[in-house]
């Protein structure tokens, strides 16, 4: 293989040539790249490679679900007093392709309409009072401008489309080269449908995603047709190997979770070179299968990229998730983030959505016995608009502060805290303390973003005594409510042994205690309040194990953690 063949934008070219020959099948490709000379070079190649007169629409990323699935034209409406109905996107991209801008940030409506339409190749919409179903054969280019790594477009989008590029590493100089003529293109889309696929190829393709660890059946079924579509530009009517391996390389070598393990021979089976006799010339006119499989596993191991197989090395260290995202989704009348509208009337700051509006009473106009540019609004007709926001969170910290934990974590989980604390207020978070030991529980931080008020209390805090769980458990609930009421997402992180011994009411008796701390455990979490349980203790015991069990919460056996490393493991629940 020439020197040229095997540069990241020959690579890129070959995809580009794939797609092109076979773009309903294929699905498309997530281009990860920022705007630019190569990505632009690498869009004008791919529309080359097109038939002349294939559709070549872009998509917004705020585009609403009228737009496009399809729905009523307003203005068209409104000059014919009837209802008129406009094509959406998807139905004008209809054998073409379609580029969805900054794939990595699509809401999951907007991917779900899409997943869709890649599996049944419709555009299937019911608003506005019309049922439209519209042909949408299309290919997706989903443009990934994202910059860390865990910023890819939704998982529902990458599993249809069969090619993953990046085109960080290419320089505007390097994205010259010898690409195909747009007639060889042409002539391979018109054999693709007589191109066969031995029977051997399917099963090395199907052995090669399982020793990837590739689960999903989509990928070695696109592996196939990128293998086709390969074999058909080559100028063949029946797959060869060339064209497995370089499908292997570049459909499933980018999916793979886990690296091949070299299966080592059975005891009882006799090596290659201890086999004397000849099999039968049957036999050995056969495809082997196996064989095949080991030379498609080398090109997609060759291929999986440098940090992938960093991520898949055994004691690899996981990814952080991102801080700031711990708050849930709640809907909102005044600000955030648009999500549609509603049928209301425009009181105590919400906002008329004038086009709703005018879209919902648009189709009664004849009936009301309007015609021309005037609308008659009626208050069934009024529409206002809908936000959503995440709501802020906030962390209560239930510290066991009896003496057994004093003896064992009671330093880390003050430092965790503080660490913890100062992370929020970056993210501007709120965050409590909740202190229990002796006969009962007390509230010494409210919920705040002060943390030099955080660490007085921190430093103030003493051990020793009982550790009455079903008391702090309690006052962990209702302060849960009280952030509730005010709109903020309660998080709670309770550190302790789980050795509760004091009751209720102050009293001792073990058995009694723990039923208590069960009951009140269930108690949080029929309220639904999220939870971890960071067992503290100096080895994981099955107080703490039965306890997380029964308030539903994220059990963390952390027995020699330090301040920093259960910092971590918090932040990770809450993200």
């Amino acid at each position: 293989m020439p020197a040229e063949a095997c540069s990241p934008w020959a690579e890129a070219v070959r995809v580009a040539a794939l797609l092109a020959v076979d773009p309903t099948g294929l699905g498309g490709v997530s281009l990860r790249a920022m705007p630019g000379p190569v990505r632009e070079a690498w869009l004008d190649l791919l529309r080359g490679l097109l038939p002349g007169d294939a559709p070549w629409r872009r998509l917004p990323l705020s585009v609403g679900d009228g737009r496009l699935l399809g729905g009523l034209d307003l203005a068209a409406t409104l000059r014919a007093g009837r209802p008129v109905a406009e094509r959406g996107l998807l139905a004008e991209a209809d054998g073409g392709v379609l580029l969805p801008a900054m794939a990595e940030r699509l809401p999951a409506t907007t991917a779900a309409h899409l997943a869709a339409v890649l599996d049944s190749g419709e555009a299937v919409a019911e608003r506005d009072g019309l049922a439209l179903r519209a042909p949408a054969r299309l290919a997706l280019v989903a443009l990934d401008e994202g910059l860390a790594p865990e910023e890819t477009p939704p998982a529902a989008l990458l599993e249809r489309l069969a090619f993953r590029l990046d085109l960080h590493g290419i320089a505007p100089r390097e994205a010259v080269g010898a690409a195909p003529e747009a007639a060889a293109v042409a002539a391979a889309r018109a054999r693709l449908p007589r191109v066969s696929v031995p029977e051997d190829v399917m099963q090395a393709l199907c052995g090669t995603a399982l020793a990837l660890g590739i689960g999903s059946l989509r990928a070695p079924v696109l592996a196939l047709r990128a293998a086709r579509a390969a074999a058909a530009l080559a100028g063949r009517e029946a797959v060869a190997e060339a064209d497995a391996a370089l499908a292997a390389r570049l459909v499933l070598a980018p999916r793979a979770t886990r690296l091949p393990v070299e299966e080592e021979p059975a005891p009882d089976e006799p090596r290659a070179e201890e086999q004397t006799a000849e099999p039968p010339q049957q036999e050995q006119d056969l495809p082997d299968p196996r064989a095949l499989q080991e030379i498609l596993l080398a090109a997609a191991a060759a291929a999986v990229p440098p940090h992938l197989l960093d991520g898949l090395r055994p004691g690899a260290a996981a990814r952080s998730p991102a801080p700031g995202k711990a708050g849930a989704q709640k809907a909102s009348p005044l600000r955030g983030r648009p999500i549609g509208a509603r049928a209301g009337e425009p009181r105590g700051g919400a906002r008329l959505a004038l086009v709703e509006t005018l879209r919902a009473a648009a189709p009664w106009q004849r009936l009301r016995g309007r015609s021309g540019p005037r609308v008659e609004l009626r208050k069934d007709d009024l529409r206002i608009r809908r936000f959503r926001q995440r709501s802020e969170t906030a962390t209560i910290f239930a510290v066991d502060a009896s003496g057994s934990a004093a003896l064992h974590r009671l330093a880390e989980a003050k430092g965790a805290v503080e660490l913890l604390l100062a992370d929020c207020y970056v993210r501007r978070d709120k965050v409590a303390l909740l202190a229990f030991r002796g006969t009962g529980a007390e509230l010494l931080l409210p919920p705040t973003g002060s943390l030099a008020r955080a660490r007085r209390c921190l430093a103030a805090l003493p051990g020793g005594g009982g550790t009455p769980v079903a008391a702090a458990l309690d006052a962990a609930l209702l302060l849960a409510d009280s952030v509730r009421r005010k709109g903020q997402s309660p998080l709670l992180v309770v550190l302790t042994d789980g050795r509760a011994n004091v009751a209720r009411d102050g009293s001792g008796g073990r058995a009694r205690a723990e039923a208590e701390a069960l009951a009140a455990a269930r108690a949080l979490r029929a309220a639904g309040v999220a939870s971890v349980l960071v067992d503290v203790s100096p080895r994981p015991a099955e107080n703490g194990r039965r306890l997380a069990a029964e308030m539903g919460a994220r059990y963390l056996a952390l027995p020699y953690a330090d301040a920093v490393a259960l910092s971590r493991a918090v932040k990770a629940e809450a993200a």
